[in-house]
């Protein structure tokens, strides 16, 4: 998977999450800041990339510096393991146990 990949990814899932069009996200936008994201949909966001994706989430791995900007979400997704879409190995991450990662 390529970069481009995840930020159309990353883009599909914000667009439904946020329930209106994301497009055009460049590496400097800010999660948080600039999309005024929230603990809640940044693990909808979560849940959405895996099953479009197959992104596999440990929440023991979650660190919220990940999750800075588009740039730094799209490392994390590229460093971390893949599974197939349709693969049922994958397991979601758990809002409770995840949510924490995302604190203020």
């Amino acid at each position: 998977m390529e970069r481009k990949d995840v930020v159309q990814a990353l883009e599909t899932a914000l667009t439904d999450v946020l329930e209106r069009p994301v497009t055009g996200l460049r590496g400097e936008i800010r999660l948080f800041d600039d999309l005024h994201l929230d603990s809640t949909t940044m693990l909808e966001m979560l849940m959405a990339l895996e099953d479009s994706i197959g992104l596999v989430v440990d929440p023991e791995e979650l660190d919220v510096d990940d999750f800075e900007s588009v740039d730094t979400f799209t490392d994390f997704v590229l460093s971390g393991p893949l599974a197939s879409a349709s693969s049922s190995a994958s397991s979601p991450a758990s809002p409770s146990s995840s949510a924490s990662a995302f604190a203020a």
